[in-house]
């Protein structure tokens, strides 16, 4: 049974992570689909909002793009667990972290306007820990979409199809916006509109830029960006393969298919240390169901047999947006 007993809710959550549309008054769409006032589904949103069952109304970019990332972790001694955790969470480019069942124990992304800062970030955050950070490198995403099911009636809705993205339609000022959209929009009548009064443009605008930066998929998610915990999936693991390039070339697209299985990417390994060059995340309503999906991806015919290494959440430090531009006082 879902933890959102509201229908509407559930509607609401369910429709409404991708997708969301871009025109003036975007929340008076979404109360036409489900029947209700503008007013009514402005007032659901701010309540999960605040009682913390999604982060933001908001946008997600295509990783490297418009700006740089990394996935990081440390080996944090027990007793350092939550002052180093700490330290990497003062960062102000890191956006996620974990602590996970590992030797390497806190996970982290690290995000900023381009690499040399996500460099200079993680050299800051080894500085203050005094611990070797791993930096695992982006080589290229299969399923960076990151949704959840909430109606078990429902049909789960399939990973959509890889978009090629166009930097080409770039202009200044986007980037902007797109920290705006990452951060989360107002949830009010014309979310456009203020982000137009924020950097003294037109809401048409704006509009107008956000449709040519999502239409180029340099805006890969336009929605409500749920927390998944707090609704249910209490379990989630990172699993890792140790697989070469070409065999990725095969098994990374079915992998990223594989229900069940949330994202899905390949990283550059540590030589000597993390050989794991595949990516994938499975969440679970249970640590149980979570194994169980597992067990049947390791039946698949390109995962059958590969070394791997199962990795367990089991706290969350921080989780918001991804920093597009340098916040005033940072720097590279």
């Amino acid at each position: 049974m879902s933890i959102i007993a509201d229908p509407v809710d559930r509607r609401l959550l369910d429709d409404w992570q991708r997708n969301l549309p871009i025109t003036a008054r975007p929340f008076s769409v979404l109360a036409d689909a489900l029947k209700i006032d503008e007013s009514e589904v402005l007032q659901r949103l701010e309540q999960m909002q605040s009682s913390g069952r999604i982060t933001r109304v908001g946008a997600t970019c295509s990783p490297n793009t418009i700006s740089a990332s990394t996935l990081a972790a440390v080996a944090a001694p027990d007793d350092q667990i939550d002052t180093i955790s700490a330290h990497i969470s003062a960062e102000p480019g890191v956006n996620h972290s974990y602590l996970r069942e590992d030797h390497w124990n806190i996970w982290f992304v690290v995000t900023g306007p381009d690499r040399a800062y996500v460099d200079a970030a993680i050299k800051r955050i080894e500085a203050k820990t005094q611990q070797q950070v791993l930096d695992l490198r982006l080589v290229r995403p299969f399923n960076i979409d990151l949704g959840f099911r909430l109606d078990e009636h429902k049909k789960q809705t399939p990973t959509p199809a890889a978009r090629t993205v166009n930097t080409e339609v770039l202009r200044e000022g986007d980037r902007d916006i797109l920290q705006i959209l990452c951060s989360g929009l107002q949830i009010t009548q014309r979310p456009f509109r203020k982000i137009g009064i924020r950097l003294n443009r037109e809401e048409d605008d704006i509009l107008n830029r956000v449709k040519i930066l999502h239409d180029a998929a340099i805006i890969s998610r336009l929605g409500v960006i749920v927390r998944h915990r707090a609704l249910g999936w209490s379990s989630n693991a990172m699993v890792v393969w140790q697989m070469e390039p070409q065999e990725i070339d095969t098994a990374g697209p079915k992998l990223a298919k594989f229900p069940g299985v949330t994202l899905c990417y390949e990283r550059v390994p540590v030589e000597n240390i993390w050989p794991y060059r595949l990516y994938s995340m499975i969440h679970g309503r249970s640590r149980t169901e979570t194994l169980n999906v597992l067990h049947d991806v390791c039946a698949m015919p390109e995962m059958a047999n590969v070394p791997h290494k199962v990795l367990f959440s089991t706290r969350c430090f921080k989780q918001k947006g991804a920093m597009i531009k340098a916040l005033s006082g940072t720097t590279a």
